[in-house]
């Protein structure tokens, strides 16, 4: 299964996928036009599950500019009150505090090896003994709860 072209602009490569449809699509420009018109999710193949299943969307920093990516992983939650809302999302995006403290390697990688762990809830456990990324989620939390 080879590269597949986007399905917006029809010219270059897509490398993301729409997080709702998986429309593939290569760029910023491509997406926002993708989401111009509503998109509907595709019927699952797999049997539903109890939990609510959402599409994660993860942010890559490259000098302190947030671009978009698409993860095709779904995020399982128990309840809809786990799931951070657009503005508290956004919130974070837009905090030059929360982007600087991103630029540490360091934290760059604690943050991904939590995110690649098939245990990230003791990966995270671990992390929080690193003043460094506890002082990082304090910096999120006062963000999204002011």
């Amino acid at each position: 299964m080879g590269p597949k072209q986007c399905q917006v602009c029809q010219k270059a490569q897509s490398k993301y996928k729409c997080p709702k449809c998986y429309l593939p699509y290569c760029s910023l420009v491509c997406f926002k036009e993708h989401k111009e018109l509503p998109c509907v999710n595709p019927t699952p193949s797999a049997p539903k599950t109890t939990a609510l299943e959402l599409p994660v969307e993860k942010p890559s920093v490259v000098d302190n500019t947030v671009l978009e990516a698409v993860v095709e992983k779904p995020l399982v939650v128990d309840k809809r009150g786990q799931v951070l809302d657009q503005l508290k999302l956004e919130a974070i995006a837009s905090s030059s505090e929360i982007r600087d403290a991103l630029s540490d390697k360091a934290l760059q990688e604690l943050v991904c090896r939590i995110d690649c762990s098939s245990n990230a809830e003791n990966e995270l456990d671990k992390a929080m003994a690193d003043e460094a990324f506890r002082i990082f989620t304090d910096k999120i939390l006062s963000t999204i709860n002011p």
